[in-house]
């Protein structure tokens, strides 16, 4: 399942670097510390692997 925007891309790296023990947990805030916490690392690298260009930074929620 690919990001559908720029910052859920993001977070998802966050989070994949933190769950793979490249960052600190303590530094997460936010959709990437509840993305770390409730998805896997295939599902947080499918994630994190999508490309940015074309994708809004943010989707709203509507």
């Amino acid at each position: 399942m690919p990001a559908k925007s720029a910052a859920q891309q993001k977070a998802a790296g966050a989070a994949l670097s933190a769950k793979r023990g490249d960052t600190p947990k303590s530094k997460l805030k936010g959709a990437s510390k509840s993305m770390m916490e409730s998805m896997n690392e295939k599902q947080l690298e499918a994630f994190a692997r999508t490309k940015r260009q074309g994708k809004p930074e943010h989707v709203s929620k509507h």
